[in-house]
């Protein structure tokens, strides 16, 4: 349990959300519900063994941040408990509630222990791929979904690895669980969905013949089945760049081409290049004011990809 004040909001409130949950208890010494309120949280916090943070708060010492929460979430009495994650406040309770009803408040933001074990293996598969060890970091990413299917990052990093290793039947079963958000078209789930573009090609480029499709395209320039097809089997090996040059010449030519299909297989190779952001960092140290939100951090710039992003506007506009 931490106490909050306006010098250590920013790292014990703010940066420590980014890491995990914490639970700020907003109390005054004069409580009588928040004197009840207290023991069950912090017995609680040590229940859920480490899987949320408690942090507490003195309104009458702080005035200016106890004020603001109030404000923002149009409540003006205490105990009030606010959860902090991401370094944002999302949500929050009013009043000296029973134990079963906080553990489901918390059950609704705080990560399961399962969750918690998964983000660890991919944390520990991204530094493996970061150093290029694909067949180990393919081994924690396989644990982290076991431990937890729902992590939809290291299933999506697993998939991923499997293609690129060109073991196509596992990543067909490792896709299987989430095809349908791939195939969602309400709520299209982008990094998925370009999974399955990917896979489709590896199926196309197995009964490709290249030569007679790159001579089908030598012959008639508009041919853009063969040139779609040739694309495919382009980014089936991995050949990334090539099967954007030869979507772009369908684009050039045709953007409306089978429904916009290949401009649809570009931006799905761009996705796939894409890494993903990196998580919120907290702002800046507290200078004298309040600022109660996180900061997003923009992903580092790719050259290639940028260049490609160009081309691609040029193309359409």
């Amino acid at each position: 349990m931490t106490d909050i004040t306006i010098q250590n909001f920013e790292t014990e409130l703010l940066q420590a959300s980014m890491q995990q949950p914490v639970l700020l208890d907003i109390w005054a010494p004069w409580c009588g519900p928040c004197k009840s309120l207290g023991p069950i949280l912090e017995k609680l916090e040590v229940a859920y063994a480490g899987r949320f943070k408690l942090a507490k708060l003195n309104s009458d010492e702080q005035p200016e941040i106890a004020g603001q929460l109030s404000q923002a979430f149009g409540v003006r009495s205490i105990p009030f408990c606010v959860m902090f994650a991401g370094g944002q406040p999302v949500d929050g309770f009013v009043g000296a509630i029973p134990e079963a009803q906080i553990r489901e408040f918390l059950d609704r933001h705080v990560p399961s222990g399962e969750a918690l074990e998964a983000e660890a293996e991919l944390a520990e598969a991204e530094e493996l791929l970061a150093d290029g060890d694909l067949e180990s970091a393919l081994a924690k990413l396989q644990q982290a979904v076991e431990t937890d299917p729902a992590n939809e990052a290291a299933r999506f990093d697993l998939v991923k690895a499997l293609l690129e290793l060109g073991l196509l039947p596992d990543a067909k079963a490792a896709f299987a669980p989430v095809a349908a958000l791939a195939a969602d078209t309400i709520t299209p789930h982008a990094r998925f969905a370009a999974l399955a573009q990917w896979i489709a090609a590896c199926d196309t480029a197995a009964g490709a013949d290249v030569a007679a499709l790159q001579g089908a395209i030598a012959a008639n320039k508009r041919d853009f089945e063969a040139r779609y097809a040739l694309a495919q089997t382009q980014l089936a090996g991995q050949r990334f760049t090539e099967a954007m040059d030869e979507l772009l010449e369908i684009i050039m030519r045709d953007k409306a081409w089978n429904g916009e299909a290949a401009r649809k297989l570009y931006v799905a190779i761009l996705e796939l290049l894409t890494k993903p952001a990196p998580k919120p960092q907290a702002g800046a140290e507290a200078k004298g004011t309040l600022e109660i939100a996180g900061k997003a951090v923009v992903p580092a710039s790719d050259p290639l990809l940028d260049q490609y992003r160009r081309k691609l506007s040029m193309a359409l506009f």
